[in-house]
């Protein structure tokens, strides 16, 4: 299993508009991304403007198919204005997990 987690800054004002552009990415994997087998968002309590996802796909072709998406560019095309900072992406192979 490959990850990527992502941790995402949204300038003050924006954070709105940053949650629903990860939802709707979000969206899409669950109706067209069988092989992604995850896909988290997560927003901090304590800094609004902070994001991180955590995505898992079955293989290196799912995560690519995913990462050259339109969905994913179009996701882009609305933070990049919005970032404060750089996006932090970790991509891993998965050592173990637990889910319920």
């Amino acid at each position: 299993m490959i990850t990527i987690t992502a941790v995402i800054r949204a300038k003050p004002g924006h954070e709105a508009t940053m949650r629903d552009a990860l939802v709707a990415v979000a969206a899409h994997v669950a109706a067209n991304e069988p092989e992604t087998i995850g896909f988290f968002i997560s927003q901090s309590e304590t800094e609004p403007g902070l994001f991180t996802t955590y995505e898992r796909f079955t293989d290196q072709a799912a995560m690519d198919r995913h990462n050259t998406s339109a969905p994913v560019a179009t996701f882009f095309g609305i933070a990049k204005p919005i970032l404060d900072g750089e996006v932090i992406l970790v991509t891993s192979q998965e050592v173990s997990a637990t889910l319920r």
